[in-house]
């Protein structure tokens, strides 16, 4: 059976690709990063319990330098996540080179595995702008880790979201039956969504464009 690496973090995204992974017939290998993130317990939370869902085998890696190196609202404690919208330019809550990074170990861990693919679930036209979401870096990414590995490796980097808006991605993930309501994509709070940072806006977005209710709890729900 063919086998993928997928890089989890236990929001929307990165369940949907997983899911889609699954319909294309991969034995699924799960990637988890913590990485020093501000809601780090609930994301590992919502990872073991996607991974159960998937009957996936999983690997859990801890990244620690990214809270050494700071400069993102996602790691630095010292630099508040915004909550009055999306505004124009990369935001603060871009962690720098992250998904290079990420995507250098599920290299490392697919070429273990004999993985032929790393699923990483990335939105170019309707994300905050961060620069390791764009098509043109993943292709970049794919050419270098084929490249660094060994000559009978071939990894391709599937990317199924890349080109969605968020209510497509809401509306695929219940046609593929996503468990949604164990997803998590809020920045900063844990026990209810803030309701209010960029990644809830643009949650909530998707949601009300689809016609459908989140199913997660909020503090608040943003006027869009």
């Amino acid at each position: 059976m063919k086998r993928a690496v997928c890089i989890i973090s236990g929001g929307m995204d990165s369940a949907v690709a997983s899911f889609i992974d699954k319909k294309e017939r991969y034995e699924i290998v799960a990637v988890h990063f913590n990485y020093g993130q501000k809601k780090k317990k609930k994301e590992l939370q919502a990872f073991e319990a996607l991974v159960k869902v998937l009957e996936a085998k999983s690997y859990v890696i801890d990244l620690d330098f990214f809270k050494q190196i700071g400069a993102s609202a996602l790691v630095d404690r010292d630099i508040a996540v915004p909550e009055d919208g999306i505004k124009p330019g990369i935001p603060v809550t871009y962690v720098p080179f992250r998904n290079g990074i990420f995507l250098s170990i599920a290299a490392a861990i697919a070429e273990k595995e004999k993985a032929s693919a790393i699923y990483i679930g990335v939105v170019e036209e309707d994300s905050s702008g961060y620069p390791d979401c764009r098509q043109s870096f993943i292709e970049a990414m794919q050419k270098a880790i084929n490249l660094g590995t060994k000559d009978e490796t071939t990894i391709s980097v599937k990317t199924p979201l890349i080109h969605l808006k968020k209510e497509d991605i809401v509306s695929l993930g219940l046609e593929l039956g996503v468990p949604l309501e164990l997803t998590w994509s809020c920045y900063q709070s844990e026990e209810k969504a803030c309701g209010v940072c960029d990644s809830c806006r643009l949650r909530l977005k998707g949601f009300a464009k689809a016609g459908v209710e989140d199913p997660i709890p909020y503090k608040t729900r943003a006027v869009l």
